[in-house]
């Protein structure tokens, strides 16, 4: 499971739990190019960063975030567990200056649900910041410093060709201790880790915590290929195995953030599944690993279904460019600009077919709509029905049934018990539930009755059992 700084989920996966990062630190001195330009500096045998981190530190920032805890609930219910309310806690990530005006790159989870974000830069000024645009899906935020100067910045590189054994080093703020560097290796290219449905991350060895979050990857050259975001640990620490989200989709979400607060993504409409070797065999589809994406499920009204896609259909390719799977297939259509005629390589009954789709926009981050969900206010969370749209949307398993948790309170007990918007909640203690009156009507019983809530939770197609402890619980 992966978990974005600085909560910490008590959910695990496989036996590690999957922590987010956050850390960096800015600087303020005029230049008027990138500070990671081209260099003439000779690469030796053995690593020596020292001249690089130099020349790129003063553009790396430290991200502080404030929040205040809400009040009691009409039912005097606590909304932020063991915080009292109108207290302000604070948090701290990292980020970077990718322009000479104060444009801040960072992550989403390193901002979300803040009240007031400053950042501190290498020689030491605190400038607040304005959130100029978030978007969740790739986990990536924009902010704008004002300087009296200009600011010294990094460029991000076009594409990312970093291969495995590569030298890499991370900058941040781990622990809020400051800028701090940290070197290693790329370990893997395309890690699915479970955070999104277009995750492509660069995976590395170079040791990053709590507080990297939002920093920058350098490769050798001084290049930015990425921005630091996640751990797989079992303790919470490094151990050797970090992700970084790849500076192409870096630099087109803060592109479209930067313009208009929000990145507008292609929207298809179907659900679709991974073909393993005995759907290729049944299907025959010959080699599983070039096969595409398998339909499971095409949403009602959508693009898919005006253009005739069905449930069986093999997506192979869209616009000449190979499908190798679901993942594959999301990012393709999601880079693709809404009212794009997009043209599919389809299998249909062992015919090869060619489909255009006019795609439409992909719909809204929010999971539901406020008055379409249910909030829980005894544990802190919204609950919504699950349905076509948000199946085909979130990619759910056509047999998945019961509710989907369309919004989490920040410093709730479902928070602090590591639930996050999408879980669906199969069901309450050892009852299934298929509606969110339902849902809410159980957790409501539990917290009247102060027990802790056991919620039977299905995510990354893993299901398992998560206790919340409720306020009035013990």
């Amino acid at each position: 499971m992966t978990i974005y700084a600085p909560s910490i989920s008590r959910l695990a996966r496989a036996g590690l739990v999957a922590a987010l990062l956050a850390s960096s630190a800015l600087v303020g001195i005029g230049h008027a190019a990138p500070v990671n330009g081209p260099t003439t500096a000779q690469v030796s045998t053995v690593p020596d960063f020292a001249d690089l981190v130099a020349r790129v530190k003063p553009a790396v920032v430290s991200v502080t975030t404030k929040m205040t805890a809400k009040p009691a609930s009409d039912d005097g219910t606590p909304m932020m567990q063991g915080r009292r309310p109108g207290r302000v806690s604070e948090a701290r990530g990292s980020g970077f200056i990718v322009s000479a005006d104060g444009i801040v790159v960072t992550n989403n989870h390193v901002v979300a649900d803040a009240q007031s974000v400053s950042v501190t830069l290498d020689d030491g000024r605190e400038l607040t910041a304005k959130v100029l645009g978030r978007d969740a899906r790739s986990d990536i935020a924009v902010l704008k410093i004002d300087s009296k100067t200009d600011l010294p910045y990094l460029a991000l590189a076009e594409t990312v060709t970093a291969r495995p054994g590569e030298w890499v080093l991370a900058l941040g703020n781990p622990f809020g201790l400051g800028g701090t560097v940290t070197a290693g290796i790329v370990s893997a290219r395309g890690r699915n880790i479970g955070a999104g449905p277009y995750d492509d991350f660069i995976q590395v060895d170079a040791p990053i915590n709590h507080g990297n979050s939002g920093g920058p990857l350098f490769n050798q050259a001084g290049q930015v290929i990425g921005v630091n975001t996640a751990i797989l640990s079992p303790s919470g620490g490094s151990i050797g195995i970090g992700f970084a989200i790849p500076s192409d989709m870096v630099k087109k979400v803060v592109a479209e953030l930067q313009s208009s607060g929000h990145v507008t993504r292609g929207y298809l409409g179907v659900e679709t599944q991974q073909i393993d070797r005995g759907l290729a065999a049944a299907l025959h589809l010959g080699n599983v690993e070039t096969a595409g994406a398998l339909v499971a499920a095409v949403a009602p009204d959508s693009p898919a279904a005006k253009a005739g896609l069905q449930a069986g259909d093999v997506l192979r390719a869209v616009d000449g460019h190979k499908l190798a799977d679901p993942r594959a297939l999301a990012r393709a259509v999601a880079d693709l600009r809404p009212g794009t005629d997009a043209k599919f390589d389809v299998l249909r009954d062992g015919e090869a077919k060619s489909i255009t789709v006019a795609l439409a926009a992909m719909p809204s981050d929010r999971t539901a709509d406020a008055g379409a969900a249910d909030k829980q206010d005894g544990i802190g969370v919204a609950l919504a029905p699950i349905t076509p749209q948000l199946r085909a949307q979130m990619d759910l398993p056509a047999s998945a049934k019961g509710v989907i948790i369309a919004g989490i309170e920040p410093g709730s007990p479902a928070e602090q018990a590591g639930l996050k918007e999408g879980d669906i909640i199969l069901g309450v203690g050892s009852r299934a539930v298929t509606t969110p009156a339902e849902a809410a009507g159980r957790i409501r019983q539990a917290v009247k009755a102060g027990e802790n809530v056991a919620l039977r939770v299905l995510r990354d197609g893993r299901a398992g059992y998560v206790a919340v402890e409720t306020p009035s619980a013990g």
